[in-house]
């Protein structure tokens, strides 16, 4: 397997293509090689936790960390589209509150490189969703944090119009003066 690896605005946050191939039958991949992720991209991390989600178009889920035990996440969508959003919320990096978008797909099928100490959200864009992201870390709910979607200090452009579906974690998370964040 090989990925096509390419950095993002925030050179942490990698995008990944991996090879497909496919003819009139379908297609075949490898969503995933330890090895040659960390040929690619130079990381050698552990995955310890796989997460699948379905959403209805214009769910919004995000934004999500948890402060203790933070995730790594190789994030990707196997029906649908998505809008994939990652902050870096690392307060001594040169990044702190910038963020980065992605267009992900089924039909694309592009994966995202999301580092700890980022918080991760996406929004559907297409009638539903089915999303798959591998953790390096486990989910910790008493360590779970959520920050404010549209906070305007982030100015995060989400590519829909209308007001999303969001939980009540969501709707009430705060905005980035007011988060716990990292150091």
């Amino acid at each position: 397997m090989a990925y096509k690896v390419t950095p993002t605005a925030i050179k942490d946050v990698l995008l990944l293509e991996p090879q497909v191939f496919g003819d009139d039958r379908g297609f075949f991949f490898e969503s995933f090689n330890a090895k040659d992720f960390k040929k690619a991209t130079g990381l050698d991390v552990e995955f310890v936790q796989d997460n699948h989600s379905k959403s209805a178009r214009n769910v919004l889920r995000g934004l999500h960390y948890q402060i203790q035990h933070p995730q790594g996440k190789l994030v990707r969508v196997t029906q649908g589209e998505v809008w994939d959003v990652a902050v870096d919320i690392r307060k001594s990096s040169p990044t702190f509150g910038k963020w980065v978008g992605e267009h992900l797909s089924a039909d694309n099928k592009r994966q995202l490189w999301v580092p700890p100490g980022f918080a991760h959200g996406f929004v559907v864009l297409s009638d539903t969703a089915e999303f798959l992201y591998k953790t390096t870390d486990y989910y910790y709910p008493e360590h779970e944090r959520s920050l404010r979607w549209d906070d305007p200090q982030l100015g995060i452009d989400w590519k829909i119009t209308g007001t999303p579906m969001l939980a009540k974690k969501d709707k009430e998370a705060p905005v980035l003066e007011g988060a716990q964040l990292f150091g």
